[in-house]
C-alpha cells in the first residue's frame, strides 16, 4: 500500500479562506508560501490566481478568482464556484493565519525532503558517481533544504540592547579587551579587537609578497594564544602541500633556516632546536587539508563536521581564487568568485567562526607608479570587498626594490583597508624573516596611512 505524502488540508483551506476574507493578507502569505507549498492541485490553482490578481492590483473574491480560473479552464477542476464560496464562508478570523502558514510550510518541506532523498537514493543506484562526490552532493541538497526552513525574523530593540550589554559586560571583565581571537600581534589586536565569530577576513597581496607565511604565523598565534593553547585551526591549502606547510611551521618555531632543513645539513644544536620545535608544535590543535581540487561545499562539509565535534575555532583558506567554482553557473569566473566569496561569508555565519581567506591582487598593481594596493585591486570580483568584514593588504617596497639590502629580511606593511568593527586606514609595520617564515611586529603602535 502506497504511503500518503504529508499535507495539511484544513490549513491550506484556511490560508486561502483568510485571503478571501481580507485581501491584505495576500502580502503576508506571498512572503512565506510559494504555489508549490500547497499540496492540493486545486489549491495551487486558486493561490496562483490570487497572486496574479494581487499583482494586477485587483480585488480578490470568489467571483474574480473564479473568472481567472475559468479563463485558464481550471474552474471545474477546483470544484467550481461552490468550492470557492465554501473557502470564503468557513473562516471566521484572520488571527491564526501564522499558525496555518506554518503547518502548510512544514508539510511542504517534509515533502521536499522525501522527494530529495528519493532522488539521492535513485542517484546512488543509477549513476556512476564517486562515493565522496555522492556524499557531498547529498549533503549539499539536504543543506539547501535546511536553509529554507531558517526564516529571518525581526528582533526587538530590547533584545538587541540586552545582547549589546552582555558583550559590554564581557569586554569589561576581559583584561585583554578583545572580543574575538587574539592574533598574537598587539597592533592588529588593538585595531580589530581580535578576529570575531562570523567575520570574513581577506588577506591580499601580489604573489611572493608573503601572504601564505603571514597566514601561517596567524594560525600558530591563534592556536597558542586562545583557549589556553587549545584553540582549533583548520587550514585548507590549495597551493602548498601539508608537508610544505608543516616544514615552514617547524622552521618558524625552531628558528632554523628552511633551506638547511631541506638539505639536511644541520649541526647538533640545530637538530636539538628542531626536536624542541616538534614537541611545541605537537601541542597545537592545527589541522591541514591540501586537497588539490576543492569547492566551497567541500570546505563547508569538512568544517561542519569539525564544528560538530567542537574542533573548530578558526579557518584559513589559501587561497580564494584556487577554489573550484560552480561549473553549472557558466564560464564567467567573476560570477564564480562572487559566489565563492558569498558562500564563505555564509559559512562563517553558519558555523560562528572567523574565516581568513587569502586572495591574489590583480596585475594592475604592478603597472602603477604607486604600487601600494587599494580595494579596487582585489582580483576578479568586487564582491570580495563587499562580503569581507576585514581586508588586509601586505605591501613591501623591498619586494619591488631588489637592491634594498638584506634579501633575507623584508620590511612589510600590513594595511588595514577595511574593518567593519574597528579601525581602518592604518598600517602596522612588520619584519618578515624569509628563511624562517616569521612575521615580527616592529612596534605596537599604529601608523596612519599618508597616501
Amino acid at each position: 500500500m502506497a504511503k500518503k505524502l504529508p499535507y495539511h488540508l484544513e490549513s491550506e483551506q484556511s490560508v486561502l479562506g483568510i485571503i478571501f476574507l481580507d485581501n491584505r493578507m495576500i502580502r503576508t502569505v506571498a512572503d512565506i508560501l510559494d504555489v508549490e507549498d500547497f499540496y492540493e492541485l486545486r489549491h495551487q490553482h486558486i493561490y496562483k490566481a490570487m497572486l496574479e490578481l494581487n499583482e494586477n492590483k485587483m480585488s480578490i473574491d470568489y467571483t474574480s478568482v473564479g473568472a481567472m480560473l475559468e479563463r485558464s479552464q481550471q474552474l471545474a477542476e477546483v470544484g467550481g464556484y461552490p468550492y470557492l464560496i465554501s473557502l470564503f464562508e468557513s473562516i471566521g478570523s484572520t488571527g491564526h493565519l501564522e499558525t496555518y502558514m506554518d503547518l502548510v510550510k512544514d508539510s511542504s518541506l517534509k515533502r521536499q525532503v522525501i522527494e530529495t532523498t528519493s532522488r539521492i537514493l535513485e542517484m546512488g543506484y543509477t549513476e556512476d558517481i564517486d562515493a565522496v562526490d555522492y556524499l557531498l552532493e547529498a549533503e549539499e541538497k539536504i543543506f539547501a533544504l535546511a536553509q529554507k526552513r531558517k526564516s529571518s525574523e525581526f528582533t526587538t530593540l530590547k533584545a538587541v540592547i540586552e545582547e549589546v550589554k552582555e558583550k559590554i559586560e564581557f569586554n569589561r571583565t576581559n583584561k585583554g579587551g578583545l572580543t574575538g581571537l587574539a592574533t598574537g600581534y598587539h597592533g592588529l589586536d588593538r585595531a580589530t579587537l581580535g578576529f570575531k565569530p562570523e567575520e570574513l577576513i581577506i588577506v591580499a597581496a601580489r604573489p611572493g609578497m608573503g601572504k601564505s607565511a603571514f597566514a601561517m604565523n596567524i594560525a600558530l598565534n591563534i592556536a597558542k594564544h586562545n583557549k589556553q593553547g587549545s584553540a582549533a585551526v583548520a587550514i585548507f591549502s590549495l597551493e602548498m602541500s601539508n608537508e610544505q606547510l608543516g616544514s615552514r611551521m617547524l622552521s618558524n618555531i625552531a628558528n632554523v633556516d628552511s633551506t638547511k632543513m631541506k638539505s639536511g645539513a644541520l649541526n647538533a644544536t640545530e637538530w636539538n632546536y628542531l626536536n624542541i620545535g616538534e614537541q611545541t608544535l605537537s601541542k597545537y590543535n592545527i589541522l591541514f587539508d591540501d586537497s588539490a581540487a576543492v569547492t566551497v561545499f567541500d570546505i563547508r562539509a569538512k568544517c561542519r563536521k569539525l564544528k560538530q565535534e567542537d574542533k573548530l575555532d578558526f579557518v584559513i583558506i589559501d587561497y580564494l581564487q584556487l577554489i573550484d567554482g560552480d561549473k553549472r553557473a557558466g564560464s564567467n569566473r567573476q560570477e564564480e568568485v562572487a559566489r565563492i566569496s558569498r558562500s564563505l561569508k555564509q559559512m562563517g555565519r553558519e558555523l560562528k567562526v572567523p574565516i581568513m581567506a587569502l586572495s591574489q591582487l590583480s596585475r594592475d598593481v604592478d603597472k602603477r607608479p604607486d604600487k601600494r594596493p587599494v580595494l579596487a585591486d582585489l582580483r576578479e570580483s568586487g564582491s570580495i570587498e563587499q562580503d569581507a568584514d576585514i581586508v588586509l593588504f601586505l605591501y613591501s617596497d623591498d619586494y619591488y626594490n631588489k637592491d634594498s639590502g638584506d634579501s633575507k629580511v623584508r620590511n612589510i606593511g600590513l594595511d588595514i583597508a577595511k574593518n567593519r568593527q574597528g579601525m581602518s586606514g592604518i598600517t602596522i609595520d612588520f619584519k618578515f624573516d624569509l628563511p624562517v617564515s616569521r612575521f615580527s611586529a616592529l612596534d605596537t603602535e599604529h601608523k596612519e596611512r599618508t597616501d
